[in-house]
């Protein structure tokens, strides 16, 4: 055939020698198989040194670890001596173990002997061809080729990860785990003698079953390792003594949710080994881990099911333990196999920092700006705090420390929503898939969806840039990153300027959350030098569903949600309750972070701020404080709360030029709120002074409102529930004035509704439509209100 095919060509003969030999050059560089083995492998998860954290079995249902080029010494002398001693020094065919084997075979009328070297090995696991005496020559070939690319360390990789080892285990790797329970670096003489028989015939010889068999051979490897001076004779004896593996273990199942999680994001993944080294340290895993058990004991009993954390490094973003949940796979109720680390849930009031600092940043608030906590209602929104008190007024920072809901609405009201809602873009947050409208001033209470990794992220970006600041006096888009479980390739951005939060303003920020109580310690903690300082904060969703607590200190973050991955709400279900325990409890695995965040002195200014409203001086305020502030707090608004007011000469009355003259009167600074704040302030605050009263003989047109509508607000829209006998509920309006015991009038349309004293509060039965409310106090002051019912059933 190959004749006629030269002879159509027409070439002369003296080339057809060659060109056979070129075709058959071409045929023996091009023999091997491409990829050598492409068979399915398991996922397999180290810790940052290499120690097994979890591996998944392949997708053909075989322990099947990916390629390791690292064989320990002891495996590559054992498998040596029993199956290739020439192994190092043959071309990839021994002709003198050939040639032994066919004398044996022809001998024995029978095959009990291939002659096969490790290389010829590899090729057969590769091929997967028959035993025939075709396939060994094909084989010889291709170990021949093999030998001119690899070298003899390649070799007795591809051996070591692919040679059958019993049942569904392939590779040392995964047999050593499987029997022994431990890595093969770390088996001994006895161990590894036994794993290198295992591979000569894996049927017949498995742990468990002909255990003779696999002993008798073991022991004879041993006696041939001595006989090479391998090793010595009481190191033969004594590892003949040790015991042989029993039933396959159990793999080590340390992070099974990142396990899961490391599958599920492979594809989109530029990797090409199914084994990944993260950056998880397996001794801190394992404490978090025995941590989130010995609580979900405590809180199943409240049918509480689900509970997870993450520790980060906050330089790096480096992911030092990840339980993305409890791991119960036997109980199917829990639901354990869920991982809530990287699960959409209701953020609580985890959102409210990252406010906080944004106004800061922007000079919308000092740290201690008063921020109004009364009764709020808008557009239908009806916050409230979550001990369903009042303030009054309370500083930003104390509205924070204490997580109090309306300031946070009233923040985010002035700050708008929108401008909130690219900032937790651009900080990190991916889980708000709807546009800001959808979430509106719920966003602040959680009203959108976050995942505990992405937030703890968020927390570690905030830290990274306030100390990255603290050491270059510069910004750098890379500080806010999302958080990584394995070694990412960094690429460095220039510094900036501006950062997306200033250094100032999350400094400001971490000393807030510092303020907050301890669970179980009150302020017990401040005490003990010892006690780490940490920055840190709960979250309680709606319904008591999720309860989060979050810490930071400048090396570490921690994260921990509780709950159930059912959405399911239980009593006492809140992250001062059930999250911040267990978050303490980590933060004590951790090394005590000594130094605390120093202050940004390069990205603050120092004004003078207003002691009793904490916003800037104005020209009225009394007691000023030279402070030190963000550096956008120079576009902050000046006190509106202090003015300055004119008094008989007794102090008693206030005055005006109607009834007093000018050279009479007494001219004094006041801090006074507006009477709907002032009503709750004054009851929390002793020292507050309210306004003296006109004097009665003094005109009315200087006079301010003393009183002031609480709800509802004016140009409200307002929606009255129909009640269960069909009849249209009332509305509650409230009401608040500066002198106690003055009574108030209530009219509504002009018609006249009663009167209160000293507690404002009026129902009234409001049809749908356009309505006026009018309060006259006994003094004549007058204060109007415009609202609107809605009827359901026209929309209108």
């Amino acid at each position: 055939m190959t004749n006629r095919i030269l002879t159509q060509l027409k070439l002369p003969k003296v080339y057809i020698p060659l060109v056979i030999l070129t075709g058959a050059l071409i045929a023996f560089w091009f023999c091997l198989p491409n990829p050598l083995f492409n068979h399915p492998t398991s996922y397999v998860i180290d810790d940052e040194k290499g120690q097994l954290l979890g591996a998944s079995i392949a997708a053909d249902g075989q322990w099947r670890f990916p390629y390791d080029g690292e064989v320990p010494d002891k495996f590559k002398q054992c498998i040596i001596a029993f199956e290739d001693k020439r192994f190092m020094h043959h071309p990839g065919v021994d002709v003198l173990a050939f040639g032994r084997a066919i004398r044996q075979n022809l001998k024995g009328k029978r095959i009990s002997s291939g002659g096969s070297t490790l290389t010829m090995q590899v090729m057969r696991m590769s091929t997967h061809h028959n035993r025939t005496i075709w396939n060994k020559l094909l084989e010889m070939m291709m170990s021949l080729r093999l030998e001119l690319t690899y070298s003899k360390a390649e070799i007795l990789g591809l051996y070591s990860s692919n040679a059958p080892f019993g049942g569904n285990v392939i590779g040392l790797n995964a047999a050593s785990w499987r029997y022994y329970g431990r890595s093969p670096n770390k088996l001994s003489w006895g161990e590894m003698a036994a794993m290198a028989v295992l591979p000569n015939s894996p049927s017949l010889v498995h742990p468990g079953k002909n255990r003779q068999v696999l002993l008798k051979k073991r022991n004879q490897l041993l006696d041939k390792l001595y006989q090479q001076n391998v090793i010595d004779k009481s190191t033969a004896e004594l590892s003949k003594l040790e015991p042989m593996p029993d039933k396959p273990l159990p793999l080590p199942q340390m992070a099974p949710h990142l396990l899961q999680r490391f599958k599920n994001e492979y594809p989109a993944k530029t990797m090409t080994d199914t084994r990944l080294t993260t950056t998880l340290k397996a001794d801190l895993q394992q404490q978090v881990s025995e941590i989130l058990e010995r609580h979900h004991r405590v809180l199943k009993a409240n049918q509480i099911n689900n509970i997870a954390a993450v520790v980060l490094d906050v330089e790096t973003g480096a992911t030092l333990a990840y339980s993305g949940n409890i791991f119960h796979p036997e109980e199917a109720g829990l639901e354990s196999s869920v991982d809530v680390a990287n699960a959409p849930r209701s953020p609580g009031s985890t959102l409210k920092p990252f406010l906080y600092a944004s106004m800061l940043h922007d000079g919308f608030i000092l740290p201690n700006t008063l921020i109004p906590d009364i009764p709020t209602q808008i557009a239908g929104y009806h916050p409230e705090n979550f001990d369903l008190g009042y303030d009054g007024a309370v500083p930003a920072s104390r509205a924070l420390a204490r997580s109090l809901n309306i300031p946070a609405v009233k923040m985010l009201q002035k700050y708008k929503y929108e401008r909130f809602y690219d900032v937790l873009k651009k900080a990190g947050i991916t889980t708000l898939t709807q546009p800001a409208d959808y979430y509106g001033l719920s966003l602040i209470l959680g009203g959108g969806e976050n995942t505990l990794w992405e937030l703890t992220g968020a927390y570690a970006s905030m830290a990274r840039s306030l100390n990255h600041y603290n050491q270059t006096d510069r910004y750098t888009a890379d500080d806010y990153h999302a958080p990584v479980y394995h070694k990412a390739v960094s690429t460095s951005k220039p510094a900036e300027k501006n950062g997306l939060l200033d250094a100032g303003s999350i400094y400001y920020t971490f000393q807030a959350m510092e303020e907050v109580m301890r669970p179980g310690e009150e302020m017990l903690w401040q005490q003990f030098g010892s006690t780490q300082r940490i920055a840190w904060k709960t979250g309680t969703s709606f319904g008591f569903r999720d309860g989060w607590a979050i810490g930071v200190t400048p090396k570490y973050v921690v994260g921990v949600w509780v709950g159930n991955t059912t959405g399911e709400g239980r009593p006492n279900l809140t992250g001062i309750n059930t999250a911040a325990p267990v978050l303490f409890e980590i933060f004590r695995l951790l090394p005590v972070t000594r130094t605390w965040f120093k202050a940004p002195v390069n990205a603050m200014v120092k004004i003078d701020v207003c002691r009793e409203s904490g916003q800037r001086a104005g020209e009225y305020c009394e007691h000023i404080e030279e402070t030190w502030v963000p550096a956008g707090g120079l576009k902050s608004a000046v006190c509106p709360y202090h003015q300055l007011i004119h008094l008989n000469p007794t102090r008693k009355w206030q005055v005006n030029t109607d009834c007093e003259l000018p050279d009479r009167m007494v001219h004094q600074k006041w801090f006074v709120l507006p009477p709907s704040m002032e009503y709750y302030y004054r009851a929390r605050n002793y020292q507050y002074r309210t306004l003296p009263p006109f004097r009665n003989d003094c005109g009315v047109g200087e006079k301010s409102s003393p009183m002031e509508v609480i709800y509802p607000k004016d140009n409200a829209k307002i929606y009255i529930p129909i009640e269960a006998d069909g009849t249209r509920g009332r509305m509650i309006c409230n009401a608040a004035h500066r002198q106690p015991g003055v009574k108030i009038f209530w009219h509504l349309d002009d018609q006249y509704l009663g009167q209160t004293t000293d507690f404002h509060q009026m129902a009234i039965n409001a049809q749908p439509g356009n309505h006026v409310l009018t309060l006259v106090d006994g003094t004549g002051s007058e204060v109007k209100v415009r609202f609107s019912v809605l009827d359901k059933e026209s929309g209108k």
